[in-house]
């Protein structure tokens, strides 16, 4: 597993954010941030209020010196190539990508644009980078910490320590979700939990996974990171809900709708981080250059309302290590 020692990436992460914030406003020039994701605007929010964020911490304010310029698949993933091939028509500055499919996507649009991730799982063994220290081509950004996944099964067995079966979901199309399904049944193995994987890569699969899971009767469920099946964080939490299935997620904002925990990096947090690595870019700066750093901060979300609804108490050792408690 390719790791970065905390110290570098805290090191790294002070580096980006100690750059100049007139930076961007010495050439006058009005950069073209592309924007492509495998999901729909609704889906990106927390991802996209981030990223404009970080932008105007370095002195970029959309609309002045900086343009956004979106591309959706809306839950297409055969359609990233044909719309990372329009970013690359418009001659844009920096293509900012969302997931794995994305990123590949981009990457054979073009090996000249600059290419800026966040939140990708092993970009290394996905083809995405050459390595974490030396990204190598037009492509770096902030990867996940794998370990994630080990922990949030940690963490449901603590809120129920007779749990052995977990559903997953995940996107069978997507490299990085593939990969996240490996490193959770490894900690599953681990943990004495049985994993029940079920592939979506497209919306006629979510209804088609709902029953699965309904007729086998696991104790709780999950999902990976994939931005896909992250679109659908309101549907998964409402049928936990409506099944009595514990459920967490590596997306805060499911937990607002209805999830019961969150465990992980904000993905708000990973792309203002993000913004840091375009404005090194845009002042000169070859992305192949520049290290993939990881997040430096995780945290924890507990909704006590689904609680309740579930019939469940939270240990208090719990609630008292969360960020945040929803009531």
């Amino acid at each position: 597993m390719s790791q970065i020692p905390r110290r570098q990436f805290l090191i790294a992460a002070s580096a980006l954010l100690a750059a100049p914030l007139a930076g961007a406003q010495q050439t006058g020039k009005v950069y073209r941030i592309g924007w492509l994701s495998p999901s729909s605007p609704l889906s990106n929010k927390s991802e996209l209020g981030g990223l404009g964020k970080g932008l105007r911490e370095h002195g970029y304010v959309e609309g002045q010196n900086v343009v956004i310029e979106p591309r959706w698949a809306d839950g297409n993933p055969t359609a990233l190539r044909a719309l990372a091939g329009s970013l690359v028509e418009l001659k844009v500055d920096v293509i900012c990508v969302i997931g794995t499919s994305a990123a590949i996507a981009a990457k054979q649009a073009t090996t000249v644009i600059p290419i800026v991730f966040a939140g990708l799982v092993h970009p290394d063994q996905t083809g995405v980078i050459a390595s974490y220290a030396r990204p190598g081509g037009n492509v770096t950004g902030v990867a996940a910490i794998e370990q994630e996944y080990g922990k949030r099964l940690e963490l449901l067995r603590e809120i129920s320590p007779r749990m052995s079966r977990v559903a997953l979901l995940y996107n069978d199309s997507n490299p990085g979700s593939v990969l996240a399904l490996k490193e959770t049944q490894h900690w599953a193995e681990r943990l004495g939990i049985t994993l029940e994987p079920h592939g979506i890569h497209r919306k006629e699969d979510v209804e088609t996974v709902f029953a699965a899971i309904a007729k086998n009767r696991p104790s709780a469920l999950m999902t990976t990171a994939d931005p896909l099946v992250i679109s659908y964080r309101r549907e998964i939490a409402a049928f936990a809900i409506e099944h009595r299935l514990l459920s967490t997620f590596p997306d805060s904002d499911a937990v607002q709708t209805g999830g019961l925990m969150f465990y992980g990096a904000s993905t708000s947090d990973m792309y203002r981080q993000a913004a840091g690595y375009i404005h090194r870019i845009l002042q000169g700066a070859r992305p192949g250059d520049l290290p993939v750093e990881q997040p430096v901060k995780l945290g924890m979300t507990i909704n006590l309302k689904t609680a309740r609804a579930l019939g469940i108490a939270i240990p208090k050792s719990l609630l008292l290590r969360a960020d945040r408690v929803i009531e």
